[in-house]
């Protein structure tokens, strides 16, 4: 509680004096805030595992460890390996040309620890599986894959499902069935097929993934 006579022993004027007594006349009014419980989602942050409590032990002689920096900091429980990480980053960068030392792994008594070679092989397959398609460039305009799956118009829709499209056993050589089929899904053909072959298959591909 405040008590003027605890600054008696100040050397200051009379207005100054006066002011603690009008500190002490004063009383705050209680305002009561109107307040409603409203339940909401709290916004997802996505993390790439668990929060980092900062809990690392030091290095003795004191030099940063840098990890995260230059090093990997992963859990110790479950470590990537350097080879499969080395594949991983050398598939998503597509520097296959860089040489490099790449780092060979070894297992000694491989007959008496099966699991080792379980998660290599689940490893492999895994970034055989996620490797990302290769990218090519065509040296003529190619449409994108996005405008070539538009729906057709009625009337085309009409007339192929009463005409059908050509099928194999036509009395054509390859290079025509090419021409024809790309034609009708608007791929254009230049001088060399293979790259309205690699739009056309990517067609099928991207239609197919669609279903």
């Amino acid at each position: 509680e405040f008590s003027p006579g605890d600054f008696d022993y100040l050397q200051v004027s009379s207005e100054i004096k006066d002011v603690f007594e009008y500190i002490k006349r004063y009383s705050p009014k209680t305002i009561e805030i109107e307040h409603k419980l409203q339940p909401f989602i709290p916004d997802f942050i996505p993390a790439v595992g668990d929060i980092d409590a900062f809990l690392k032990v030091p290095r003795p002689d004191g030099k940063p460890d840098n990890l995260g920096l230059l090093v990997l900091d992963e859990p110790s429980t479950k470590q990537s390996e350097p080879t499969v990480l080395s594949l991983w980053l050398t598939e998503n960068s597509k520097q296959h040309n860089i040489t490099q030392q790449i780092k060979v792994k070894s297992l000694e008594n491989a007959e008496k620890n099966p699991k080792a070679i379980e998660s290599w092989i689940e490893s492999i397959s895994e970034l055989h599986r996620c490797k990302p398609p290769a990218t090519v460039h065509y040296s003529r305009p190619m449409p994108d894959i996005e405008s070539l799956m538009q729906e057709w118009s009625p009337e085309f829709e009409e007339l192929l499902g009463k005409v059908g499209l050509p099928t194999a056993e036509m009395n054509c050589d390859l290079a025509e069935y090419i021409d024809m089929i790309c034609a009708i899904l608007d791929i254009p053909v230049y001088k060399s097929r293979i790259q309205p072959l690699h739009v056309l298959f990517s067609l099928y591909l991207e239609f197919k993934n669609s279903q």
